[in-house]
């Protein structure tokens, strides 16, 4: 005669049916999520390509590219001033570089900017300029051009140059007198828009760590900031929604394999897969109860 499994192994069960449930849902949203994704970044870039391709010319220097980018920001075609039915998204490249009120904001200007720069072949990543208290007062771009990462500063319209017209960088704009002569000619330019203490990715806005974590990067990976270009995740939405779903299938699947041999060491049934899960739930939601099912009338003799 069969023992009847014990009151603690029937709730072990339970809780392992209940935690495989919630590993198969993941990795079905994850998928969901990283085709959307996919779906939204190739459309994102099919009109940013058509965008770019109307105002930079093709065959120039990126430095004449990047000419181009800002006097069609500054002289451009009259935009929407506001959105008809809706606030702008303030990281869609579709609203950016339709809505003239952020392309006067320093942070939608280098979103609008970094994106058409991007998809017309240049290297470019956003700059952020920090006060002493760490938040971030200025939002500007590096782009890559003459072989050094050099400032441009999109709500300015301006690439910043020194008294010799040489493109200057970060590093060199540090220097107060520096900043002082490349700004001289730059209308309203708050001299608090400084180069002491910048940044590509703001952690600090990450509660709890954020305050730590930029030291603990540093001291690891001393190149974080500059071996991955961070900027395309931060200033353009469909490619963030695009790298959350594939971390979270990629997540999803390393769970997956978890729950698989925790069944296989531990436990004597074999969890069921994703797929065999939402089967059988679509079996259980639209198959007809017995009570619907309809009764056979009784032959006559």
């Amino acid at each position: 005669m069969e023992s009847k499994p014990r009151p603690a192994e029937i709730e072990k069960h339970h809780v392992f049916l209940a935690l495989s449930f919630a590993v198969n849902s993941l990795l079905l949203a994850s998928i969901l999520l990283a085709a959307y994704g996919v779906v939204w970044e190739y459309s994102t870039r099919r009109y940013l390509k058509g965008f770019s391709d109307a105002i930079i010319p093709a065959s120039s220097s990126p430095e004449k590219k990047v000419a181009a980018i800002l006097a069609w920001m500054e002289q451009g075609p009259q935009r929407q001033a506001e959105a008809a039915d809706e606030e702008p998204e303030y990281r869609d490249p579709e609203d950016t570089l339709n809505y003239q009120e952020l392309l006067r904001v320093c942070g939608t200007a280098t979103n609008a900017f970094v994106n058409l720069a991007s998809s017309g072949g240049i290297e470019t990543r956003r700059l952020l300029l920090l006060g002493p208290d760490w938040t971030t007062k200025h939002v500007v771009a590096e782009v890559h051009m003459g072989g050094g990462w050099f400032i441009v500063d999109p709500s300015f319209h301006a690439i910043l140059r020194d008294i010799r017209g040489r493109l200057l960088t970060r590093e060199q704009l540090a220097d107060p007198r520096i900043l002082r002569e490349a700004t001289l000619y730059i209308p309203e330019y708050d001299p608090g828009y400084n180069y002491q203490r910048t940044t590509h990715v703001r952690l600090a806005r990450i509660p709890l760590i954020g305050r730590f974590l930029p030291k603990i990067l540093n001291s690891a990976l001393p190149d974080w900031e500059e071996s991955i270009n961070w900027t395309v995740m931060v200033e353009r939405q469909s490619y963030a929604v695009l790298v959350t779903g594939m971390a979270l299938l990629i997540l999803g699947l390393f769970l997956r394999r978890v729950v698989e041999w925790y069944a296989e060491t531990h436990l004597s049934t074999v969890p069921l897969g994703p797929w065999d899960q939402l089967r059988r739930g679509g079996l259980a939601l639209f198959a007809a109860s017995p009570t619907q099912r309809p009764v056979e009338k009784s032959k006559r003799a």
